[in-house]
């Protein structure tokens, strides 16, 4: 594949289509399982405290994801401010939680993909978009009529609606979803995320029926296909195990994963004493063997530990006025 997806959306209709079904569902917002049903077009707020307007903390030409993304001149990665998540330990809480940065214009926003092209960078890496999405796609219409030309990457934290990211398809080429629990009772307690292995699991189902596995250019750029990340948490609580048995039975053995170590008690994790250390190196080594055992051998693992490989560790915000 030598042009992104979203080309042909533009031009068969589809584009068009996602972006006035995607905006029909922010009338009553039921974007995301919280379905908190305010008028977002009216400027009323849900649980994301995010009106009409997408918020920006920070774009930037990222070298710190996972090879096939960053690649040699980085990817084109735009944080968005705001959350459908509330993660105790969330280490970009500033804007993700207490909603750092900046409301822009969507031709704003296009400008900032075309930017991103103009550096060179490899992609339009999409940090947690779920609850601005008909927002992001009406700007990817105005770039795209600029001259966009790379793939977007759907970068998400899987707190997501099957229903809702079937829209995407034939528009988003590459998917990056976090599978963060197995287990609700945890996710509800530390991210605030009722039912989300169900969530996750519908769509990550929907994300691979899509995308399917990772396809590289000669480069060894990801030009599309799913790459799942799982932090691995202390104590275990991430559910490792069953998470790892429903990718090899559910979507593919061949399936590319990044088994992440980075996991600092940052935020709020000291008021939850099994999350409130460092992962241990026992731990982690514990988390590859489960991977393995279930024959996954695609993807990447921190071998030095992450603690600023991936994940956008230390982001800074470029935004004036925020």
């Amino acid at each position: 594949m030598n042009s992104p997806s979203y080309l042909e959306a533009s031009l068969n209709g589809r584009l068009d289509a996602a972006i006035a079904g995607l905006f029909k569902l922010l009338e009553s917002c039921s974007l995301c399982p919280r379905a908190c049903k305010v008028n977002r077009l009216k400027e009323k707020q849900g649980f994301c405290k995010t009106g009409l307007k997408p918020r920006v903390y920070s774009y930037m030409a990222h070298h710190g994801e996972e090879p096939a993304i960053s690649g040699t001149k980085g990817s084109g990665t735009i944080f968005f401010a705001n959350c459908n998540m509330g993660c105790c330990y969330c280490q970009n809480y500033e804007f993700s939680q207490q909603g750092r940065g900046r409301e822009v214009s969507f031709e704003a926003l296009a400008g900032f993909m075309l930017e991103l092209q103009e550096m060179g960078c490899h992609n339009i890496n999409l940090v947690t978009p779920t609850h601005i999405l008909p927002q992001i796609l009406s700007a990817l219409k105005i770039a795209i009529a600029q001259g966009l030309r790379i793939p977007l990457v759907y970068n998400t934290g899987g707190y997501e609606l099957a229903e809702v990211i079937a829209v995407l398809e034939g528009i988003v080429d590459i998917y990056l979803p976090d599978m963060r629990y197995a287990d609700a009772e945890t996710a509800a307690r530390l991210s605030n995320a009722p039912g989300y292995p169900g969530y996750n699991q519908s769509a990550v189902k929907e994300i691979f029926r899509q995308a399917g596995v990772v396809r590289m250019d000669e480069r060894g750029i990801i030009r599309q296909g799913v790459i799942i990340r799982h932090l691995v948490l202390p104590n275990g609580i991430s559910g490792t195990e069953q998470i790892m048995r429903f990718i090899s039975r559910e979507l593919s053995v061949d399936t590319y994963i990044s088994l992440m170590s980075q996991y600092l008690p940052y935020h709020r994790a000291g008021e939850f004493s099994e999350i409130s250390r460092r992962l241990t190196l026992k731990e982690y080594e514990e988390a590859k063997v489960i991977m393995q055992k279930y024959g996954l051998f695609n993807g990447w693992v921190q071998e030095a530990f992450g603690s600023e490989r991936f994940a956008g560790v230390n982001i800074k915000s470029v935004l004036k006025n925020e």
